[in-house]
């Protein structure tokens, strides 16, 4: 009996079967598991491929090589360059796929590659380096998985986020974090940009237009990593965000540059003490053009714009910020002070063309502008008395720059001019007879 009661308690000590191992695991499926589960089959990678030229030389930059160069001479050889990035499909029926635009700026193909191996060649439908944000559809394909959308104006500080993309090349990396911070300005490269989700979660170059997801498996923004001094900071473009401008893209290929219409300046002490301003944060509203929303809704010269969608108003500058991440679709709504009281005031933002900022242009500084064959603009005429004329320019300079602008061609005035129109002084790259110069528009 001693023995039976011993080989029970054997039996008893034994591991339970692999049956009960299934029940520790869905323990472990934790919220993080299930949204990963949930969102990976649509997340993808991207490789888009850029070819170049150059020399055969082995040494193109010696003196010898580059006299070669000078008479074509020299053998050429293509090279390839591939940048790899993240995506996130958004339309499994019609196969888009949303990712940061400096993934594929100047791609010749782009190849996207799902979590199940399949390898699909995708077209740029469309794309707007300021606000990061591409659209591309993946050629043949039909029905595929997609990602649940979620909202980015009920974030949480604070709440639990998942980031999933390609960071070096590792395909489906999965890393977590915190909403650290909302509506982040940072300045990259390209200049400014605003309203950013601010974020622990790792986010490195091949995360680049990968998905932030709540542990609801929904999205809530798209992956940048476009600040390089941020380690152990990453930041996201909000969904609410991606969604106006992705309806842009798809219905125009772009997104069209907005204003209000006001021409403002920033306040000093001097002013604040003349208009009884609570501080020197807002822009004092100097102008407000004809025909235009701030027209419309009744704002004023005099007007002090302190608060833009909720978030306060530094200065000019940061004015200028804010209104870039703009969209003609979206609903502004101004804190607006004006002989001691706080108004509210809801407006759309106007859409500026070509011909707008031509006119404004003209306007502002006295420059006629029209297109270059050798690049930039041409200055086609310059109004008496204007900034342009008392700063020298003339009939037949090139304009390469405005600002931090760089001019390509005339559609790059619209840009030049909306982020350059409050400035005190504007420093322009003009071209003469064969020199450069870098003079500053004073006005």
């Amino acid at each position: 009996m001693r023995s039976l009661w011993l080989l029970i308690a054997l039996l008893m000590a034994i591991p339970a079967p692999f049956a009960r191992a299934d029940d520790g695991l869905e323990a472990r499926r934790t919220p993080v598991v299930r949204a990963v589960e949930r969102v990976s089959p649509a997340v993808v990678n991207i490789t888009a491929v850029s070819e170049t030229t150059t020399s055969a030389f082995p040494f193109p930059n010696d003196a010898i090589g580059r006299w070669f160069e000078m008479f074509n001479n020299l053998p050429k050889r293509k090279q390839q360059r591939n940048s790899l990035g993240s995506g996130v499909i958004i339309d499994g029926e019609r196969a888009l796929v949303l990712t940061n635009a400096h993934v594929v700026a100047g791609a010749d193909s782009i190849k996207v590659r799902l979590n199940d191996a399949r390898t699909f060649d995708a077209e740029l439908l469309g794309a707007n380096l300021d606000f990061d944000l591409a659209v591309l559809r993946l050629k043949k394909a039909r029905r595929l998985p997609e990602v649940p959308m979620g909202r980015s104006d009920d974030i949480l500080i604070g709440e639990t986020v998942v980031a999933i993309g390609n960071p070096y090349g590792f395909s489906h990396t999965v890393t977590t974090g915190v909403v650290s911070a909302l509506n982040r300005s940072i300045r990259t490269k390209r200049g400014a940009m605003g309203n950013f989700i601010q974020t622990d979660a790792a986010i490195n170059p091949g995360n680049s237009g990968g998905p932030l997801l709540n542990l609801n498996g929904e999205l809530i923004g798209v992956n940048t990593a476009i600040f390089a001094k941020g380690e152990g900071i990453g930041f996201a473009i909000p969904i609410n965000k991606a969604r106006v401008v992705v309806e842009e893209l798809l219905t125009t290929g772009t997104v069209a540059p907005v204003w209000l219409g006001v021409s403002g300046q920033d306040i000093d002490q001097g002013t604040a003490h003349y208009f009884s301003l609570p501080s020197l944060n807002g822009l004092l509203v100097a102008e407000v053009y004809e025909d235009t929303p701030a027209a419309g809704a009744g704002l004023r010269p005099g007007d002090v714009l302190l608060t833009l969608n909720g978030n306060r108003i530094l200065d000019r500058d940061d004015y200028l910020l804010k209104m870039r991440g703009l969209t003609r679709k979206e609903t502004v709504r101004l804190e607006v002070f004006r002989q001691g009281k706080r108004i509210s005031v809801e407006l759309r933002p106007q859409a500026v063309d070509r011909d707008m900022a031509l006119k404004l242009s003209q306007r502002l500084w006295g420059l006629s502008l029209s297109r270059s064959n050798s690049g930039g603009v041409r200055v086609s005429a310059v109004e008496k008395g204007s900034p342009a004329a008392k700063l020298g320019i003339k009939r037949g300079d090139v304009i390469h720059r405005i600002g931090n602008v760089g001019l390509r061609g005339m559609d790059d005035v619209v840009r030049a001019v909306l982020m350059n129109r409050l400035q005190a002084t504007v420093f322009l790259n003009v071209r003469r007879g064969g020199k450069l110069y870098h003079v500053p528009l004073q006005l």
